[in-house]
C-alpha cells in the first residue's frame, strides 16, 4: 500500500455514506444497502440496523460479509471505471456495554445526524463491520488489495 492507493481508499470511503452489504440467507449470497460510518482507529466501519431486517439475522448467524462501496456515476466516466472497493470482513453486534459502543455511535451520529430518534428504538442496534481483506478498484486497470492491517494504518489517523 502506497500513500496514492491509501488515499484513494480514505477520499472514496468519506466520500461516500451508502455500501451495498452482502450476507449469507439461507445458504444463498443475499444483498441489502446499509448506511455506514467509519469506525474509530481505523476499526472498519459501523452500520445501524434492525433486528427486522434479513440482512442483521443474517449477521447474527453468520458473521461473514462483505460490503460494495462504489463512487458516485459521472456521465462522462464509463462504469467499469469507477472508484469502488470491495470489503471482506466480520459483523459483530455492538452492544452499549461494549467498550467501543460509545466512539462507534458518535461516529454513526455525526455522519447520520437524522438517525439519533433511531437508537431509541428497542429493534436497532450497532454492528462493527471488522475487514479481513479489501480489493480497491481506483479506475479502469488500477486495483489494489489491502490486508487489514493496510487498512487500519490507512484509517487509524482520522478513524
Amino acid at each position: 500500500m502506497n500513500a496514492i492507493q491509501a488515499g484513494a481508499l480514505r477520499q472514496l470511503l468519506e466520500r461516500q455514506e451508502i455500501a451495498a452489504l452482502g450476507t449469507l440467507h439461507n445458504g444463498e449470497p443475499f444483498v441489502s444497502m446499509v448506511p455506514y460510518a467509519l469506525a474509530p482507529q481505523g476499526r472498519g466501519f459501523v452500520i445501524h440496523v434492525s433486528r427486522l431486517a434479513t440482512h442483521t439475522k443474517d449477521m447474527e448467524q453468520h458473521p461473514g460479509v462483505s460490503l460494495l462501496v462504489m463512487d458516485e456515476r459521472a456521465p462522462e466516466v464509463p462504469p467499469q471505471a469507477l472508484a469502488r472497493v470491495t470489503v471482506q470482513g466480520d459483523a459483530r453486534p455492538c452492544p452499549p456495554e461494549a467498550p467501543l459502543y460509545a466512539a462507534a455511535k458518535e461516529a454513526y451520529l455525526s455522519r447520520f445526524p437524522n438517525s439519533q430518534e433511531m437508537f431509541g428504538f428497542a429493534d436497532f442496534s450497532l454492528f462493527l463491520i471488522e475487514p479481513r481483506s479489501l480489493r480497491v478498484v481506483g479506475g479502469f486497470a488500477q486495483a489494489w488489495s489491502f490486508t487489514a492491517a493496510d487498512y487500519a494504518r490507512c484509517m487509524g489517523a482520522e478513524g
